[in-house]
């Protein structure tokens, strides 16, 4: 292996010494790997692992903080450098199909990212959403295409699972957010005045709430959240990213020890035969164990409590009895109570509860003592609300599925 500056040196020039490449080598996407593997890459490419740390150091600074995607731009590498990185790899980002933008400053874009490196899978479409407030910002990222759980009041359950999202197209959702919105250095924000103006990022917050379930992409989902967290790269705080979960019990524990983020619940039901309704994976993990999941969550605490989310459905959820109930299953767990105004979506068989009866059941759990806060809903006008995300991505053939779980 010759490094670049070991060349420079011996012959005057800047040229760098690489090893052959095939025919069939692709470009790596860097964005999606954390620091080792980039380090791993251009020792690869033919660095010496000095070089190789500094040169990761580089990148890692110019695609996370700077939201560079051209090498050219990287101005303080050496131009032989440049070129070894762009005849290596690439810097991610997907197409944007479209972007709706809601009367109250919510954006949905859809997403188009292509073959995730197997060139015979074909391109899939992804929401990603965008919700403005005052002083922070939260974008509520995806991690499947579709999803396997079918919650009767979820539309993104109507639609099957198409695969799971690498973490490169995870983090790539934050990365072009961030773009569009004007916050990396020198971005310019929409001049539509629904974004927050002044010194405060655009994206304050993160929320694995788009589409699909993120324990069931367990591997994508953490490396992903943890290059979010980086404090060298995007750096978002872990008490700012918050995972939501329908429920997979067995990963929430690991998930808590491996990332430090923030954990949501998908409740929705104080009864065991009601939820298996609402939220079918209760079948499998019922609420006794996933309570006991939440009250044993690594870090759980007042200062970090485990939010659950629990929308309400009219006539089916939303009574006095279940408010009541809803406090007693809470009990010895650090919590706040998000109460969600069912978001309407075509064919849904389910209404949103009365205003009025939305009140009553959070004063019962405010007089128990728990934050309840209800919900406004946001987006509603371009279907981004909670519940109505569902791409249009065609479903994969079971034999392009099972070529891609095998990969």
């Amino acid at each position: 292996m010759v490094s670049l500056d070991i060349e420079k040196a011996r012959t005057g020039r800047e040229r760098a010494v690489l090893p052959d490449r095939g025919p069939s080598d692709i470009p790596v996407d860097l964005v999606g790997l954390d620091r080792s593997q980039i380090e791993g890459h251009l020792v690869q490419a033919g660095l010496g692992p000095k070089e190789a740390r500094m040169r990761s150091r580089q990148l890692w600074n110019w695609i996370h903080v700077n939201g560079v995607t051209d090498f050219s731009a990287m101005t303080n590498v050496s131009k032989a450098g440049r070129q070894l990185f762009a005849d290596r790899f690439v810097i991610g980002r997907p197409e944007r199909v479209s972007e709706q933008v809601s009367s109250d400053g919510t954006r949905k874009w859809l997403f188009r990212f292509s073959d995730a490196g197997q060139p015979n899978m074909p391109p899939v479409d992804v929401e990603t959403v965008y919700i403005p407030e005052p002083g922070r910002g939260t974008l509520c990222v995806s991690s499947q295409v579709g999803c396997t759980l079918t919650c009767s009041f979820c539309h993104t359950g109507t639609q099957r699972l198409v695969r799971n999202l690498t973490s490169g197209e995870i983090v790539a959702q934050l990365l072009m957010a961030r773009q569009l919105l004007g916050d990396f250095p020198g971005g310019i924000r929409p001049t539509d005045g629904l974004v927050p103006s002044g010194d405060t990022r655009a994206i304050t917050n993160i929320v694995m709430m788009g589409m699909g379930e993120p324990l069931y992409n367990y591997d994508n989902v953490k490396r992903a959240m943890l290059i979010f967290a980086d404090g060298d790269g995007l750096s978002v705080s872990r008490r700012r990213i918050t995972l939501s979960t329908s429920g997979v019990v067995d990963r929430i524990a690991p998930i808590g020890r491996e990332t430090g983020v923030m954990l949501a619940i998908s409740l929705h039901a104080v009864r065991n035969d009601l939820r298996n309704e609402l939220v079918p994976i209760n079948r499998k993990w019922p609420l006794e164990e996933l309570l006991e999941a939440c009250r044993t969550y690594p870090g759980v605490s007042n200062a970090r409590r485990i939010t659950f989310e629990y929308v309400m459905l009219k006539g089916i959820n939303d009574s006095d009895a279940d408010a009541r109930k809803l406090v007693r299953l809470l009990a010895n767990i650090p919590a706040k109570i998000n109460l969600i105004p069912f978001n309407p979506w075509p064919g849904s068989p389910y209404e949103c509860s009365d205003w009025d009866r939305i009140e009553k059941f959070s004063d019962i759990v405010n007089r128990a003592g728990y934050a309840s806060p209800v919900r406004t809903p946001r987006g509603r006008d371009i279907a981004a609300a909670c519940g109505q995300l569902k791409s249009e991505s065609e479903r994969l053939s079971f034999r392009q599925r099972k070529a891609l779980e095998t990969e």
